[in-house]
């Protein structure tokens, strides 16, 4: 019994090390995966995207006076210089739609994404003069494509100028005259979307944004203001930041929700594979030794590959289908191959009941805890807790031993049975 024993713990130790060599495999293909194809999906999607509040700012020439002294007289030089002023925002009101369309590049979905950009803002010249003002429009991302690109201002077309980081016109403004600018435009980002009030402290007057998202998984970016209102939608949230006067450093932003990786996903389930392991071993080992069924470490060790035969075509699966559909085609794979070996060795019905729902358990059913999120570690431990509660009420009654006194004494008998005849 005890050379068995042995014999176990060496076989469990080597498939770990083996699930320990594929989930180390498995994270190198995701980091250099990602590492190749970030920079790809960067390229033709486009990156972060940060939207700014656009300027209405003019040029004017003031008399500037510099005194110096030379040769013991003071001189008085007056010089023209150019300053650029720019107008207070008077109110804002945009409004933001965001469709999350994520891609899948090799071991890692990729949080993707459309968006529709509408601003309304009102500007008022203080100044006591005419003025030909600048309206510039931030563009949220130098590596990004925009389509129908618009600026109104009083509902009028004006000649549109575009730079690497913006885009603006011209236009006339009389004293006292507010003047309305619309902008609106549709691009592509990864991972999140921002709306930065200004740089450092900001105070926005009249403010309003309303964002729609196609999803329910709201995540809000750090260092950013929670929303006024929320309101569900068919499709996901329609989410409002209202302020009549508002001062802050913060500002609105949203974080795309993630998939499930394939990769990192994979890499996990095959890192905690030798603890399902040991609990289908543990078992096994107890329904045998309860029913005097003689399973030999070679049993055990083609039990335990037909365990990784399960994590080792997850693995080089999930970069080519869903995880979803590798997973079932996994699981049936590795139960087809316990279940039909057993057959063989001990029979039909104890291969189909006793084997083939214990490997439901502690493998598929372990494996997909790993796909509840933040119930993981709880699921494995109810698990866990349910193992021991079934072995303990049916061993409970058990003489060990007698039950190992009888086994050693049936092998002593073969053994004694074995040099006679021989």
């Amino acid at each position: 019994m005890l050379g068995k024993i042995t014999a176990l713990v060496f076989i469990f130790i080597c498939t770990t090390i083996a699930w320990m060599i594929l989930g180390g495999t498995l994270s190198l293909r995701t980091a250099s995966s990602n590492s190749l194809l970030s920079g790809r999906v960067g390229s033709t999607w486009g990156q972060p995207q940060v939207q700014s509040p656009p300027t209405a700012c003019y040029d004017k020439t003031e008399p500037s006076t510099t005194t110096t002294i030379e040769n013991g007289k003071t001189l008085v030089r007056t010089t023209d210089v150019k300053r650029t002023f720019c107008l207070p925002l008077a109110s804002t009101h945009a409004k933001v739609d965001i469709d999350l369309q994520p891609r899948l590049k090799g071991l890692l979905w990729y949080s993707t994404y459309t968006v529709s950009f509408a601003g309304d803002y009102e500007f008022t010249n203080t100044s006591d003069h005419p003025t030909e003002l600048n309206l510039s429009l931030p563009l949220p991302g130098q590596r990004a494509n925009y389509d129908s690109l618009t600026m109104l201002v009083n509902g009028q077309t004006a000649p549109l100028t575009v730079g690497e980081q913006s885009a603006g016109v011209q236009t006339r403004a009389e004293p006292g005259q507010t003047l309305t600018l619309h902008t609106s435009y549709r691009s592509q980002g990864l991972d999140s979307w921002r709306y930065k009030l200004a740089d450092g402290i900001a105070k926005a007057n009249n403010f309003s944004l309303v964002m729609h998202t196609n999803f329910r998984d709201i995540d809000f970016a750090e260092d950013t203001l929670s929303p006024t209102a929320k309101e569900l939608a068919p499709d996901g949230w329609n989410i409002t930041w209202n302020y009549s006067n508002l001062i802050s450093g913060l500002d609105i932003g949203m974080t795309m929700p993630e998939k499930l990786q394939p990769g990192p996903l994979a890499a996990q389930i095959s890192y905690s594979a030798p603890v399902s392991l040991f609990f289908f071993f543990f078992l096994m080992f107890v329904i045998t030794t309860i029913r005097n069924i003689d399973l030999h470490p070679v049993n055990y060790f083609f039990i335990a590959t037909a365990f990784f035969a399960f994590h080792l075509l997850l693995a080089y699966l999930v970069d080519h289908i869903s995880i979803h559909i590798a997973m079932v085609i996994a699981s049936l794979v590795s139960v087809t191959l316990l279940v039909s070996y057993l057959r063989l060795v001990v029979g039909l019905r104890f291969a189909l009941l006793e084997a083939g729902i214990s490997q439901l358990i502690y493998l598929v059913l372990f494996s997909y805890a790993f796909f509840w999120k933040g119930f993981t570690g709880l699921s494995i431990t109810v698990i866990s807790i349910l193992t021991l509660f079934v072995v303990m009420q049916a061993t409970g009654r058990i003489s060990w031993a007698e039950k190992f006194a009888r086994k050693n004494g049936a092998s002593g008998l073969r053994s004694r049975m074995k040099e006679y005849l021989e």
